[in-house]
C-alpha cells in the first residue's frame, strides 16, 4: 500500500517534481484530488506525501504517487514532532522535489523549514485557517504566531484561503506582503448541484434516515468533537424538541474518540431520544444534502468550511455561528443567518426564526447558490495556484 522511495523513478524532464505534503492521505484524496489532478494535467510529476492509511489507493487510482511519512500524526507530542521532521528531512533529500507545497498546521511549520533546510528550489505553503485569532488570548496566539511567523521565513509564498487571515499575516505577523497572495476556496460546483440529484433519490435517503415526508430535516456535517460545535447543536436540538417543532437534525460525520474534545456516548444517546439521527460518515454527500431543508454549522474555529460551501452549492439555507470562514461563506439575512458561537439558545432561536420563515426559502436557496457559483469554483483556486507556480519559476 505505501512505496519506498528509493524506487522512485528519475524526475521527468518534460515536467517539474510537485510535492504536496499533509498529515493524512485523506487531505490528499478528499481535499486536494482534484487538484493534483488538475496539476498533473498541467505537466507536474505530481507525489503526495503524509501518514499512510486507505485513501493511498485512491490516490495512486487517479495517477498520484504516494510517499508515506510514518511519523505524521495529529499528536502533539513534541517528540514526536522532532520524529517527523527528521524523518521528513531524509524523505525530503530522497524525492528531491522542484516545488514543495505545504499545508498547515503541523506540515506546514516543518515542512517550510525542511523545505529549506534540503534545499528545496520553491516552497509554497496554503493557509488553511490560522489556528489562533486576533480575539483569542494571548496565551494561544503568541505560539501560534511565533510558528507562522518563523516558517514563513523559510517559503516562498503564503497561499491564504481566508481574507481575513491575510490581514493578520501582514499586518500582526509583519510577513512581507508580496509573499501573501489571496486564494480563496473551492469545491466540485458540477457535482454540488441540486438538480443533479433526482426527487426519488431525496426521498430515499430521508427514508433511510427515519425522516417523515413532513419533517424538516436540519443538516449538520462534521466530526462528532466538541469544536465543531455538536455540543450546542444538541442542547438546541433538545429544546426544539420539547416546543414539538417539526424539525429533526441529522449530523453526518464519524466520530473522533480519539479527540480529548470527542462528543461522549451519553450524549448522543440522550440526543437520539430528541429524534436526532446520527447518519456517520458518508460519500454520497450530494445526496446527503438533498435530503436536507435547512444547514447548520456551530463551529468554534472554521478556516474556509468545505461544508458550508458545499450547503450554499446546493441551495440550502443555513444557520452558522459568527465566525471567520462562516462569515465568508453565509451572507446574513441572505443566505441564512449568523449567530454567536457556543450559544445553543441561539441556534434553537434561529432555526425557529427559519423555520417561520419558510415561504422566503426560495430566495435565500438561489442566493446562495449565487454566491457558490460566483466565489466557491475550486477552478479558481486550482488556476490561482497555477499562476503563483508559474510566477515563482521566472
Amino acid at each position: 500500500m505505501t512505496h519506498r522511495t528509493e524506487h522512485l523513478p528519475p524526475k521527468r524532464h518534460d515536467g517539474l517534481r510537485l510535492v504536496h505534503l499533509t498529515t493524512t492521505d485523506i487531505s490528499l484524496d478528499w481535499l486536494l484530488g482534484p487538484q493534483l489532478r488538475a496539476f498533473a494535467a498541467e505537466g507536474y510529476e505530481v507525489i503526495g506525501m503524509s501518514a499512510a492509511g486507505e485513501h493511498v489507493a485512491n490516490l495512486e487510482a487517479m495517477g498520484i504517487r504516494h510517499v508515506p511519512v510514518p511519523a505524521f500524526t495529529r499528536s502533539t507530542n513534541p517528540l514526536q514532532d522532532v520524529r517527523a521532521f527528521v524523518q521528513l528531512v531524509r524523505l525530503l533529500r530522497q524525492v528531491r522535489p522542484d516545488i514543495l507545497h505545504t499545508h498547515n498546521p503541523k506540515p506546514g511549520i516543518i515542512g517550510r523549514i525542511a523545505g529549506w533546510l534540503t534545499r528545496v528550489p520553491l516552497v509554497v505553503n496554503t493557509q488553511h485557517g490560522l489556528y489562533a485569532q486576533p480575539t483569542d488570548r494571548w496565551q494561544r496566539r503568541l505560539p501560534v504566531y511565533a510558528a507562522e511567523r518563523v516558517a514563513a521565513m523559510f517559503g516562498d509564498a503564503e497561499l491564504v484561503q481566508n481574507p481575513e487571515d491575510v490581514d493578520t499575516l501582514v499586518r500582526r505577523l509583519r510577513i512581507p506582503a508580496h509573499k501573501v497572495r489571496l486564494l480563496g476556496n473551492g469545491i466540485d460546483l458540477a457535482r454540488f448541484d441540486p438538480h443533479s440529484v433526482p426527487n426519488a433519490t431525496r426521498a430515499a435517503v430521508r427514508d433511510d434516515w427515519g425522516v417523515g415526508s413532513d419533517e424538516i430535516v436540519v443538516g449538520v456535517v462534521g466530526r462528532l468533537v466538541r469544536e465543531k460545535g455538536i455540543v450546542e447543536i444538541l442542547e438546541a436540538a433538545h429544546a426544539l424538541h420539547d416546543e414539538r417543532l417539526p424539525v429533526r437534525f441529522v449530523i453526518v460525520g464519524p466520530a473522533d474518540p480519539g479527540k480529548a474534545d470527542a462528543v461522549d456516548g451519553a450524549q448522543m444517546v440522550d440526543a437520539r431520544a430528541d429524534g436526532v439521527v446520527f447518519a456517520g460518515e458518508r460519500t454520497d454527500m450530494p445526496e446527503c444534502y438533498a435530503a436536507m431543508d435547512l444547514f447548520l454549522t456551530a463551529s468554534w474555529r472554521e478556516g474556509f468550511p468545505r461544508s458550508a460551501m458545499e450547503a450554499a452549492a446546493m441551495g440550502l439555507p443555513a444557520v452558522a455561528t459568527d465566525i471567520r470562514g462562516n462569515r465568508q461563506v453565509v451572507d446574513d439575512g441572505v443566505t441564512g443567518v449568523l449567530v454567536p458561537a457556543r450559544d445553543p439558545a441561539g441556534l434553537a432561536a434561529a432555526v425557529r426564526d427559519l423555520v417561520a420563515r419558510r415561504a422566503e426559502w426560495p430566495t435565500m436557496s438561489e442566493a446562495a447558490r449565487a454566491r457558490a457559483r460566483g466565489q466557491f469554483d475550486q477552478a479558481l483556486v486550482i488556476e490561482r495556484t497555477l499562476a503563483v507556480y508559474r510566477r515563482l519559476q521566472r
